[in-house]
């Protein structure tokens, strides 16, 4: 049964979040805005040590398990519509994630748009798991995950991976992908209403800034759009998301696709949660439940 604190936070949602107009926060303000709300609701976990590093040339920072000497590691990549976020300002969910699979986890922070638009951030999520592999971790040891525009980029790599016939990880994670950049799911209409947090203008906002607005790419283009591409020959994967976020649509897609092709891909809809929910495991039970899911699933995956 969904949680009475739930109720209470999206309703929050809906008033702080959604009636925001698209840009009407300077973005420099907005990240700074973002870090400091998730540094306010950062609660670090026992037995786990952040700590600045880098894979590929790109910075990030890793949650260590103190007490973990094995090679398990997942390589995250965070939200935030691929203009905002940062391995900072993940660090609860970075550190939930370490203990719940009881891995190593790399946030990368990847180049945001529009200083560095698409490709940019693919280029660095490719050269962080082209790291790893480089630096000794078996590809059975790893799992490649992410939210939202993360979430995207999580698949996209994948698919990059595939393409150039990289080995790939063992599994991948994926929290309320976006995975659609054509924004041509039915749930951006049927959802516009229930969704307490994002909005089809808001989407389309993110990504003008990431493509480029007078960008002749095309946004069925799998790089941008995993969804619309071919999803075959890809790991395991364990999407989560909200019964009633505007992208839940983007993650049926994904994983109909991938059974459809004869892998393996798991869907959990959790009822009335919102758009990513898991990052504000503080505020609400369904957080911690729903990355305990997580853990399992890539421990079940990978070797210890």
């Amino acid at each position: 049964m969904r949680s009475l604190r739930s109720y209470f936070f999206t309703t929050l949602l809906r008033v702080v979040v959604k009636r925001q107009t698209p840009g009407a926060v300077p973005l420099e303000k907005h990240r700074q805005q973002f870090v400091g709300m998730m540094a306010r609701l950062h609660k670090p976990q026992p037995g786990v040590t952040c700590q600045a590093g880098e894979l590929g040339g790109v910075a990030g920072e890793w949650s260590h398990l103190d007490a973990y000497d094995g090679q398990r590691t997942l390589l995250y990549f965070h939200g935030g519509g691929y203009i905002l976020g940062s391995a900072e300002a993940y660090r609860d969910l970075s550190g939930r994630l370490a203990v719940a699979a009881q891995a190593n986890v790399f946030a990368a922070d990847y180049r945001l748009a529009p200083e560095h638009l698409f490709p940019a951030a693919l280029e660095d999520a490719m050269a962080c798991y082209r790291a790893l592999i480089a630096e000794g971790i078996p590809p059975e040891s790893i799992t490649i995950g992410g939210d939202s525009a993360g979430g995207g980029l999580a698949l996209a790599t994948l698919i990059a991976l595939r393409d150039a016939q990289d080995p790939l990880p063992a599994a991948a994670i994926c929290l309320s992908p976006w995975s659609d950049l054509t924004a041509s799911g039915a749930s951006l209409v049927s959802n516009a209403k229930p969704d307490p947090m994002l909005t089809p203008a808001a989407l389309e906002f993110m990504a003008e800034k990431y493509i480029g607005a007078d960008s002749d790419v095309d946004r069925a283009d799998p790089r941008l759009s995993p969804c619309l591409g071919d999803l075959s020959g890809l790991p395991p994967m364990l999407v989560q998301v909200g019964s009633g976020e505007i992208l839940i649509d983007d993650s049926r897609r994904v994983v109909d696709k991938i059974t459809a092709s004869g892998g393996t891909a798991t869907l959990e809809v959790w009822d009335g949660m919102p758009h990513v929910w898991q990052m504000f495991a503080p505020l609400v039970p369904e957080g911690p439940q729903a990355i305990a899911k997580l853990g399992e699933f890539i421990r079940a995956q990978t070797p210890d």
